[in-house]
């Protein structure tokens, strides 16, 4: 076993598992409590730095998604010196934005980037803690298009590989924890 495979399976370990959450059938996986323990935070931190710097080494700027995308992009950014853009839900950014909207499983909801956020042919990173169905990464891919910018690729922490969201996703994917 390498070192980075070790690191993710101590990684893998601090994520908590709640069945039946939000609703009957699903199991919730939760990151919040790696948050919790400041080692293994720091592996995690040390994990993604390390993914983006193989696979996406002309990244110029990370954008996540809101919310929990939140709590890893600013570590890349502020690590690699790079511009964070946060990509939030309808109404929670000021000034001129651009809006994107995607399907949930029962209705519709729109994320939006502010417009002066990302300048035309940059190499946009975006960052989420989890894949799932792939519909909210999928519109955040659009909106990086929308500001005519590139999709260098998407780095998530989990992906629920029986959900497919990666089919959906038209960029590189990199997941450190597929289940």
């Amino acid at each position: 076993m390498n070192d980075d495979t070790s690191k993710v399976d101590i990684i893998k370990k601090h994520i908590s598992s709640y069945p039946d959450f939000p609703k009957k059938g699903i199991i919730f996986r939760d990151l919040f409590s790696i948050l919790r323990e400041p080692s293994v935070f720091a592996l995690l931190k040390e994990i993604l730095i390390n993914r983006v710097k193989s696979n996406f080494p002309n990244v110029e700027c990370i954008a996540a998604l809101d919310s929990r995308g939140f709590l890893l992009g600013p570590l890349i950014a502020l690590d690699l010196q790079l511009p964070f853009v946060p990509i939030r839900k309808r109404g929670k950014l000021p000034g001129k934005v651009i809006s994107e909207e995607y399907s949930l499983e029962y209705g519709k909801d729109v994320f939006e980037i502010q417009q002066e956020s990302i300048t035309q042919g940059e190499k946009v990173l975006l960052v989420d803690d989890l894949l799932a169905t792939g519909g909210s990464l999928r519109a955040s891919c659009k909106l990086i298009e929308k500001c005519e910018a590139v999709v260098v690729g998407c780095l998530v922490v989990i992906e629920i590989q029986a959900l497919k969201g990666a089919e959906k996703v038209d960029a590189p994917l990199h997941s450190i924890i597929k289940y």
